[in-house]
């Protein structure tokens, strides 16, 4: 019998890292059981480049379009239009990535928060969820998110690593929690452990972020330190071990919040 699908609501496929084998790595992740991958815009242009990937892989790819922290210096009101027809797009499941990150405070801090409010406008005139990063700003962006109040769509917050509290005021806000292989992190990873045991199965989705967070407990070790959808299962196992399940009880799960989250099976009928 073959494990349940899984969803990688996080794989920054139009990285060009990817660029030499992008179809194996596809074909990798289907062969390993993860069937369905979200691949994550970050710029106008990644944002772009996900969508023709997602159209080319009807049903199997998906795309978010959005702009990371990162790049917020970059995104002006010119760029808006260009996002928001993206946005309107059947295979753009979620907008995003977008949100605040202090940690590496590549674009200042009212940068950030400008990019941030404006594409959460963009995401409730879309009435599409929301693909959230947040790293070293929780106040801010708990702030931030809190001001939209009642028409803040659905969201999740991308690649969680952070403390059991923070994680309880997302989920009180209503937000979704992805994982990733931080949680396979021995330095730096183990309170996930706990984390993962607070979030509802409706609430939690999993996630690689490839190429980074390659999880470091991979036995034998890859050649490569680029991380790839097709460990997805060995992230759903750390995290099904943490809870106390087993992993094809969260494989199921995981797999039914992230078709919900993002209308996968609505897209799918869409674009076939």
């Amino acid at each position: 019998m073959h494990p349940p699908s899984l969803v990688d609501i996080g794989i920054n496929l139009a990285h060009d890292s990817y660029d030499a084998d992008r179809d194996d790595v596809i074909r990798r992740a289907a062969a390993a059981g993860v069937r369905r991958l979200v691949v994550t815009g970050s710029s106008v242009a990644s944002s772009r480049r996900a969508l023709e990937l997602a159209r080319a892989h009807p049903g199997r790819l998906y795309a978010t379009a959005g702009v990371h922290p990162h790049h917020a210096h970059e995104l002006s009101t010119a760029d808006l239009p260009a996002l928001r027809t993206l946005l309107a797009e059947p295979e753009v499941v979620a907008a995003g990535e977008c949100g605040l990150d202090y940690f590496r405070d590549y674009s200042p801090h009212d940068a950030q928060e400008r990019a941030f409010r404006a594409q959460l406008e963009l995401a409730i005139d879309a009435r599409r969820p929301l693909f959230l990063h947040q790293r070293d700003a929780h106040a801010d962006f708990v702030r931030i998110l809190r001001s939209y109040g009642r028409d803040l769509p659905p969201a999740v917050a991308h690649c969680f690593t952070g403390t059991a509290d923070e994680a309880a005021e997302y989920l009180d806000m209503g937000l979704h929690v992805g994982i990733t292989g931080w949680i396979c992190d021995e330095r730096r990873g183990r309170h996930l452990d706990a984390v993962v045991r607070l979030v509802p199965a409706d609430r939690l989705m999993l996630e690689t972020d490839g190429p980074y967070l390659l999880p470091r407990d991979l036995e034998p070790k890859p050649k490569s330190r680029r991380n790839e959808p097709m460990y997805l299962p060995h992230v759903c196992a750390a995290v099904a071990r943490a809870r106390g399940e087993p992993p094809e009880t969260l494989a199921r799960a995981t797999t039914a919040t992230a078709v919900r989250f993002f209308g996968l099976a609505e897209v799918a009928e869409a674009v076939a």
